[in-house]
């Protein structure tokens, strides 16, 4: 697109403000897009993601079912903060405490540490952070929520980015320049393309 990208660390809680007052000119990092569909211009979805519960390798969690009374950390103002406090999922039973956390990072050592029994996020978050620090985690087969990723714009932006930004993030998974990317970060990339429908080509 002939951009040079600045990237910037927020306050995820902030996100939407930063957005509207130009602070920044869209949020991208693994935001997603279900259920935000009419609240931002989106740009995607670029790439699946699983929304899944981590655990200590030794945890006697295997299923959501064993969630039942355990403590539960997650980041605030993302989807799995959302699918617990609303108690919308029947597979999910009556947890002990939700801890919502601001900063993404101190899911792992709330997890490490004992303080919760299980810690809930983007699959890819998780694995990433397992690789960088050589954590062992463990998680669940069962994913609570499989989403598709985006770019978001704000609703007043009339600078027609996001549709630039659809038209290059479509060529780039055509001609596999998306694989080949998530390749370099995570193992079996073609898991995570998004399939693009007859509608989308």
């Amino acid at each position: 697109m002939g951009y040079e990208p600045v990237f910037s660390y927020i306050n995820w809680e902030e996100k939407k403000t930063l957005l509207e007052n130009g602070q920044i000119d869209c949020i991208w990092c693994s935001f997603t897009m279900d259920g935000r569909e009419d609240m931002y211009k989106w740009s995607g979805p670029y790439m699946i993601s699983r929304q899944v519960i981590a655990v200590n390798k030794d945890s006697d969690i295997y299923t959501l079912e064993d969630l039942e009374g355990k403590n539960i950390a997650v980041q605030s103002t993302t989807k799995p903060e959302e699918i617990f406090v609303s108690h919308s999922d029947p597979r999910i039973p009556e947890i002990g405490e939700l801890f919502s956390l601001q900063n993404r990072e101190l899911l792992y050592p709330f997890l490490s540490k004992g303080y919760a029994d299980a810690i809930a996020a983007h699959e890819t978050s998780i694995l990433q952070c397992m690789l960088d620090y050589d954590l062992e985690y463990r998680i669940l087969d069962e994913p609570l929520l499989n989403v598709g990723l985006g770019v978001a714009f704000s609703l007043s932006d009339d600078r027609g980015l996001d549709e630039k930004l659809s038209r290059t993030l479509k060529e780039m998974q055509e001609d596999g320049t998306t694989e080949q990317i998530i390749g370099k970060y995570l193992e079996n990339p073609q898991d995570y393309l998004w399939e693009v429908s007859d509608e989308e080509k």
